[in-house]
């Protein structure tokens, strides 16, 4: 492959649910210092919304929503679930973030088509089992980053995006890092919740999942897939083409947070590396040449 010409510099974030504590920190870091070299924003379900807040310049937001609310058996309740609920309440702390900690939309876009720039969501269609990539506007961005955020079997409720039912963009594209390349970019930060050596492996129930979710379309063969198109994109991140920078900002390995923790003091411990992380990253940064 030859070298391309230099292009845009991109910032695709993961999600992972309360893992998010993780890359909401490194934001918080950017943002306090001003960082911000990128062109393009690829977010996925909890990396789409601490996006949205970065964007909006709310650098504390993604802090408070997931200390104050996340947190709360409002949110995440076994009990629930085991009832006929969500395990992961969506719906409610949607209604609740947007009432207590409203992200300022007008901000966010004002600011985007001020400095010519790209924010995209990425949901997984239901219908075909890929990744939808979405631009939102004022109007639409709080229900993609709902629907990217809507885990399969934890949050019971389907939405529609564009006509198509849709669901959380981790399960077709975890990390969309080769979308920021297809778009252009050849200076692209990725930010993990995952550790760099993280190795996605298939569930010893994957083979179950097409026959599980058989009423979602596509949806099961998309979740056995998963690990397959994970590990694509790690491999690009560990080995990118030629003319292609691929930056990473990791957790170090002895974070001890899940998808669903709750324990505030290991949130907390893993914002802080956050943002001790990503003020390590903005002192040894250079731009790509």
């Amino acid at each position: 492959m030859m070298n391309r010409k230099a292009g845009k510099s991109a910032l695709v974030v993961e999600g992972g649910g309360m893992r998010g504590l993780f890359t909401a920190g490194v934001l918080h870091a950017f943002g306090k210092a001003g960082f911000d070299p990128f062109t393009l924003y690829i977010g996925v379900s909890a990396g789409a919304c601490n996006l949205a807040s970065h964007l909006a310049g709310q650098y504390d937001r993604n802090y408070d929503v997931n200390i104050n609310l996340s947190t709360t058996p409002d949110f995440i309740n076994a009990r629930k679930f085991l009832r006929g609920g969500h395990f992961m309440d969506i719906d409610w702390l949607w209604d609740a973030s947007m009432r207590e900690y409203p992200i300022d939309t007008r901000d966010l876009f004002a600011r985007l088509r001020q400095q010519g720039r790209e924010f995209i969501v990425v949901v997984t269609s239901l219908e075909t089992g890929k990744p939808m990539y979405l631009t939102p506007d004022e109007d639409t961005v709080a229900h993609y980053i709902k629907v990217s955020s809507s885990v399969p079997f934890f949050y019971r409720t389907v939405h529609t995006i564009e006509g198509q039912r849709a669901t959380d963009g981790g399960v077709a594209d975890s990390i969309p890092v080769i979308e920021a390349f297809n778009r252009g970019a050849t200076d692209i930060t990725v930010l993990r919740t995952r550790p760099s050596g993280y190795v996605k492996k298939p569930g010893k129930a994957a083979f179950l999942y097409p026959l599980l979710f058989r009423k979602h379309g596509m949806l099961g063969r998309a979740l056995k897939d998963r690990p397959v198109s994970y590990m694509k994109a790690v491999q690009f991140i560990n080995n990118p083409p030629p003319g292609v920078r691929v930056r990473e900002i990791a957790p170090p390995e002895g974070l001890r947070i899940g998808r669903a923790t709750t324990n505030k003091a290991l949130l907390q411990e893993a914002y802080r590396a956050g943002i001790e992380h990503g003020r390590t990253f903005i002192s040894a940064y250079t731009p790509a040449d």
